[in-house]
């Protein structure tokens, strides 16, 4: 026999009545029921009743037993009565008595229990995640993901994708968050980067003639932590495809995170990828309050500014006497109670605003009513004129905010997600994809007025180099994403492989020819020699597992996580380096003030 088990705790049937048997795990819990003691074994498969009377030569050796002892035992399988058997377990019809017990790894005192439900400090939590791993949950997450990578891995093989490992150790590039910097011990004073993705070196792979290309690759950023994103680094399915245009790229992709998530589920419905939406960047802000939209949520907010413009409620008339200023309604089928309403309004206060106009329609027997503060500035015309436009009637409530969107737009966007959610029309049973298309190339720092990028760098303009010669802020770049309920999924773009076009898109960042080429030389020169069209994406594996298993924070679905201040509790990191490791990269610390 095995030194350790002949079965795992997943394997016994009643067929295997009469055999004697070894098996290796965890003490879940014991219970002693009248001098018989019975313990439930654990290991990553399943879970096996073993039990020891005072008969059993070794039920001395039983009795110390404790939770999360590692133990072998050696014993004989048996048939559960029938009136005890266990329908949860798939090895709920037998149990096996103990004959023989090895302590192979004797436990202190529990920091966590990891049996049952109980809630525990993140702190607690992370500082002994094997232990928290051990819990029922985070085995089935991890098991998750593990599925989920292999099953993505399969897709994209075949889809006639090859993977390819890019380097980890590399040049700083801006991507859009801080690099982590790495010193040189032979070159003293210089430092490589870790990746924040391996953006370049795909589309190298594209110039070096490999036609798709994909790999599960670590990106390392350092960033502030979200509950949907791990402050230091996190994995990707990257892939770049050559000779394709934007559509390419999602009939490519789409069928892959489909796949993916009809596999993985649970039974909730995911739509065909030819239905999955294409919404502008532009009409995602106004629609819905953000770009990466839960269309779960059917509430589709409108522009109502002609229905205010010189109206008797003062705020919104004098608000759009100045440019750039929209009054936009967000509908609330079903909210049309002042109660409700007078709680979306604090909401809007918490979040920082005055507040948010609403309207609310009531039946009064010879009529229609709309009601509440701001009907009674507007009158009954331009009330029912927004009722008419919003489509809304008896019963239900619409909320205004006005001012520059960009002043307002995100507590819009989270006002339609709570609306949603509390009025129950949110279809939870669903996961809602779109694409989210053309992003503005540029943005402009509200205070100073400078041109930057707002998203990748490398992307192509749409109209290529015409595109550049008017107003910055008006050209679209071939960029896109995949929101999935709330989240961003995917991100990617058709890539710039002109270096003349290139250069032009980052003069008007404020990059000049000489920075272009020592911050990004390697691929600027490479699309020197042929560089084919090419375009690519890029999906958070943890994201879409976080979203598989149904958890609000991506840190139940990493093995070994940061916390929220980026330290790993568990190892002690970031640490100090010793003085030796110092002088050997020629470095100093400078202490804080």
């Amino acid at each position: 026999m095995h030194a350790y088990r002949s079965q795992t705790c997943a394997d016994l049937r009643k067929d295997h009545v009469g055999q004697d048997v070894r098996l290796s795990g965890w003490v879940h819990r014991i219970r002693d029921h009248g001098g018989v003691l019975f313990v439930d074994l654990r290991d990553h498969y399943g879970m096996t009743q073993v039990l020891c009377d005072p008969d059993s030569p070794v039920f001395a050796e039983v009795e110390k037993l404790r939770s999360e002892w590692c133990v072998r035992i050696d014993g004989t399988v048996k048939a559960r009565d029938e009136n005890l058997v266990n329908p949860k377990l798939p090895t709920g019809e037998i149990e096996v008595y103990i004959r023989d017990v090895e302590v192979l790894g004797a436990s202190e005192e529990l920091p966590l229990i990891v049996f049952g439900d109980q809630e525990y400090p993140e702190e607690t939590r992370l500082r002994y995640r094997y232990l928290d791993l051990r819990r029922e949950v985070m085995q089935k997450n991890m098991v998750m993901r593990s599925d989920v990578v292999a099953s993505i891995r399969k897709r994209m093989w075949e889809r006639n994708f090859r993977e390819f490992q890019t380097p980890i150790i590399t040049a700083s590039s801006p991507e859009g968050a801080r690099d982590f910097l790495v010193p040189s011990r032979l070159h003293p004073g210089k430092f490589y980067a870790l990746p924040q993705a391996p953006q370049q070196f795909k589309q190298l792979i594209m110039v070096s003639g490999f036609d798709k290309y994909f790999q599960i690759a670590p990106c390392f950023r350092d960033e502030d932590p979200r509950a949907d994103r791990s402050p230091t680094d996190f994995y990707q399915l990257d892939m770049e495809m050559s000779f394709v245009e934007q559509q390419d790229v999602f009939d490519t992709v789409s069928p892959v995170i489909a796949g993916v998530f009809e596999e993985f589920g649970g039974g909730r419905r995911v739509d065909a990828p030819e239905d999955w939406p294409q919404i502008s960047y532009a009409d995602a802000a106004l629609w819905y309050g953000t770009d990466k939209p839960d269309l779960r949520n059917p509430i589709k907010m409108q522009v109502v500014s002609e229905h205010f413009l010189g109206s008797g409620f003062a705020i919104f008339a004098k608000l759009l006497e100045h440019e750039g200023t929209e009054i936009r309604a967000i509908p609330a089928p079903g909210g049309g109670s002042r109660k409700f309403c007078d709680r979306m309004n604090a909401f809007a206060q918490k979040e920082g605003l005055p507040g948010m106009g609403y309207i609310f329609w009531r039946d009064q027997g010879d009529g229609l009513e709309a009601a509440g503060p701001l009907a009674k500035n507007i009158g009954p015309e331009r009330t029912e004129a927004i009722r008419q436009q919003l489509g809304l009637g008896v019963g239900d409530a619409a909320f205004f905010l006005g001012g520059k969107p960009s002043a307002f737009e995100r507590v819009a966007g989270k006002a339609r997600t709570v609306i949603g959610d509390e009025l129950g029309l949110t279809d939870t049973d669903r996961f809602a994809f779109a694409w989210i298309v053309d992003f503005p190339m540029y943005e402009a720092d509200e205070e100073t007025g400078e041109i930057d990028f707002s998203h990748n760098p490398f992307s192509m303009p749409q109209g290529g180099m015409d595109a550049l010669s008017g107003d910055p802020l008006e050209v679209l770049g071939y960029q896109y994403d995949l929101a999935c309920n709330g989240y961003e999924l995917v991100s990617g773009a058709i890539r710039n492989h002109k270096p003349e076009i290139m250069f032009k898109a980052f003069e008007l960042a404020g990059y000049g020819e000489d920075e272009v080429r020592k911050r990004f030389g390697g691929m600027v020169n490479a699309f020197r020699f042929g560089a084919p069209p090419h375009g690519g994406c890029a999906a958070g594996i943890d994201r879409i597992v976080m979203l598989l298993a149904d958890e609000q924070n991506i840190r139940e679905v990493i093995m070994f996580p940061m916390n929220q201040r980026a330290e790993d509790l568990m190892m002690g990191a970031p640490s100090e380096p010793t003085s030796d490791q110092l002088m050997e990269l020629r470095l100093r610390v400078i202490p804080e003030e």
